[in-house]
């Protein structure tokens, strides 16, 4: 059993994930044989964390589409319109060579990843309405993701959409669809006995995440050292840009604030994770550094940007109150 004091230890751990990150990501550069034997387990790992966010999930939350609509259409547009094309104009501008283009497309074209979900809560957006975006994009993207990788970079390498799709069927919807109908089934016995692990999962997500990043870091550290920066200015445009246009694009259609809150969040923070998983199945380890270095960041700028809207929710409370 999980207790209320176990779950605050746990709340603080997920909340210190982008410093398990970069310390994971510096010890796997510093001894990268220790891990490069661990390449096979990325994409059952990534199958893994789906798996769990199908756990958090029932389907309820998809029904919750049908009341917000408006909201979810305006985030999934924006969320494989702006970051894909975003994503591309960088990387030709900065003129990355082709890996490195591949990876910041990946990264451009994946759903939104699960992270937003909890940084929505952090920031005191609308939890409910980002779970079901975040749902909303995951099944999307399983035919958006190689379609829009395929019509990008297509001409830049030979890449089979068939392929790719039946992959995102396997890594994706599978295990998605496997956790909501359990969660769905089950969620309530779980709930009262002994073995509820619901508390958990986002602690052997985020271990998950951690586990990929030291691998993929591993398998890319003799060319980190020539690559890593620039790769990294260009997922810190592409990750800020997402975050301010996820914002203010919703602003000026007339969301209130909130709503604008929790689609920056969801356009900004992608499934950097199934990114890297492609890259490494389809593609080349160089492939996977824009998707480990977005795994970082994101949650880096997510955390510094939730902290600052929940403290201006909590002033504004304060206000209201006064």
């Amino acid at each position: 059993m999980v207790t209320h004091s176990n779950q605050n230890i746990m709340k603080k751990i997920l909340q210190l994930f982008p410093l398990w990150a970069i310390a994971a990501a510096m010890i796997a550069y510093l001894y990268p044989a220790f891990l490069i034997p661990f390449k096979s387990t990325i994409i059952p790992l990534l199958m893994f964390i789906m798996l769990t966010m199908g756990l958090t999930l029932t389907a309820k939350d998809f029904l919750r589409v049908l009341d917000n609509k408006k909201a979810i259409i305006v985030a999934v547009c924006l969320q494989f319109t702006v970051m894909p094309s975003v994503a591309y104009f960088i990387a030709t501008t900065m003129s990355l060579e082709t890996d490195l283009l591949i990876g910041m497309i990946l990264v451009g074209t994946v759903a939104g990843g699960t992270a937003s979900n909890v940084l929505c809560y952090l920031a005191k957006g609308d939890v409910a309405l980002s779970i079901s975006m975040t749902a909303t994009s995951t099944l999307l993207g399983v035919l958006l993701t190689p379609l829009l990788t395929t019509v990008m970079i297509g001409q830049v390498v030979d890449i089979q959409f068939s392929d790719m799709l039946m992959s995102l069927l396997k890594i994706v919807l599978v295990p998605v669809a496997v956790g909501v109908a359990f969660n769905t089934l089950f969620a309530k016995s779980l709930a009262r006995s002994v073995i509820n692990t619901t508390p958990i999962l986002p602690l052997l997500s985020m271990l998950s995440i951690i586990f990929i990043i030291a691998v993929i870091v591993s398998l890319n550290q003799p060319k980190l050292e020539n690559i890593g920066l620039v790769v990294l200015v260009a997922v810190i445009l592409h990750n800020i840009t997402g975050l301010l246009l996820g914002y203010f694009i919703p602003k000026r259609l007339g969301f209130e604030e909130k709503v604008c809150r929790t689609m920056a969040f969801e356009v900004g923070m992608q499934n950097s994770g199934l990114a890297v998983a492609l890259a490494m199945k389809f593609f080349t380890p160089a492939a996977a550094v824009a998707g480990t270095l977005f795994s970082i960041w994101h949650n880096i700028s997510g955390s510094i940007l939730a902290g600052i809207w929940r403290r201006s929710a909590t002033s504004s409370s304060d206000d209201n109150i006064a």
